[in-house]
């Protein structure tokens, strides 16, 4: 079995392409943060290549941007190509079988704490 669930948030624009025989492919990198830190404290966060096709490709290069927050549901995959340069490239991604965005529409745009938390001062607590 190939499954990845995956929560994390864009770490750049989605890049939205077309194949030669029409059909569309958005492509854009989640970082995601593990559940442990390292012993000095430092989060330790992992970015993942997502890959969507047709119309989840459309939704996600109009509504997702850097920043927001997004569930992916997928398999890995694992391809290779020629590069440029003549060298062999080896690639692994993920295959979106579902993409939820977790961002509201009207949310401002600034930056969650790591853990998903917002600090609240005392003086703000109603006790």
């Amino acid at each position: 079995m190939n499954k990845v669930i995956l929560i994390g948030n864009l770490s750049k624009p989605p890049e939205l392409r077309t194949t030669n025989s029409g059909t569309s492919v958005c492509t854009f990198s989640i970082a995601v943060n593990r559940k442990y830190k390292t012993q000095d404290g430092s989060q330790i966060t992992d970015f993942f290549d997502i890959v969507v096709w047709r119309q989840l490709a459309d939704l996600c290069a109009k509504w997702l941007d850097k920043g927001k927050k997004v569930a992916v549901v997928g398999e890995l995959q694992n391809r290779s190509y020629d590069a440029k340069d003549g060298t062999k490239r080896r690639v692994t991604e993920v295959l979106a079988d579902s993409v939820e965005f977790l961002t509201p529409k009207n949310h401002a745009e600034q930056a969650p704490d790591a853990d998903g938390f917002t600090e609240v001062e005392d003086a703000d607590l109603p006790f």
